[in-house]
């Protein structure tokens, strides 16, 4: 059973959450909290696995609470709004959110949200995902957990956009032929089940090739793997 803690400062939305994820086999909403504090307390009391986080809410917003609960390892975060400013997306990155999906997403999405980030892989919608890419690979933005592997340097023209440099991880150089391969695709935003027929594997064994990959590259995630692609030039 896949455990999970709602939070919303609306009733009905956690109302709506709550029978969304109620009615799969494989969920059991374990409770639900009105706002960021609240919720911290009762994650350390029902160990969830899995916390659906507001942003906006009151006493404490969804982001620092997040960030709180991470830090603490007290559950996986996915962060749902019905906002899509670029701030939240990367605040919540930062804060250590495993996922972010928009409040109007569907219901089928929602629960496939909900397995992922239980699986242990991180989810972004596909809108956040392309922006997120895009400012990062620009420049605008730092990665989310960056440890100073990937830099910005100046030196572009007065006027234009400082165009990014990167030092190349020492980890790249430890990927073997395949998992370079396997990057390169998921570079490209494609899923382990799209990357295995691509390259005629099994899923698992994709799955083992991308958990080989991030721990070489030391990056948290796929999301920071995604960037890492873009940056070194291999997408």
């Amino acid at each position: 059973m896949i455990r999970v803690l709602l939070v919303d400062d609306q009733a009905l939305v956690r109302s709506g959450f709550s029978l969304i994820l109620s009615v799969e086999d494989d969920f059991e909403v374990v409770g639900e909290a009105p706002d960021g504090a609240a919720a911290i307390e009762l994650t350390r009391e029902v160990r969830p696995d899995i916390v659906l986080m507001d942003v906006q809410m009151p006493v404490m917003d969804g982001i620092e609470a997040t960030r709180r609960i991470v830090a603490e390892d007290l559950a996986k975060v996915l962060v749902l709004t019905t906002f899509d400013h670029d701030e939240y997306v990367f605040d919540g990155l930062a804060a250590g959110a495993s996922g972010f999906l928009l409040k109007n997403s569907d219901a089928e999405h929602l629960v496939e949200a909900v397995r992922t980030v239980a699986a242990g892989h991180a989810l972004l919608a596909p809108q956040i995902t392309r922006r997120v890419i895009e400012q990062m690979v620009a420049g605008e933005r730092p990665l989310p957990g960056d440890t100073g592997a990937l830099r910005q340097a100046g030196g572009a023209a007065a006027g234009a956009r400082p165009r990014p440099t990167v030092e190349v991880p020492d980890g790249l150089a430890l990927l073997t032929p395949r998992e370079r391969e396997v990057l390169e695709l998921v570079g490209t935003g494609l899923s382990n089940a799209e990357i295995a027929k691509t390259l005629y594997l099994g899923e698992a064994t994709v799955k083992t090739h991308v958990s080989n990959l991030l721990s070489k590259l030391h990056v948290r995630d796929r999301v920071q793997a995604v960037v890492l692609a873009h940056r070194v030039g291999l997408v």
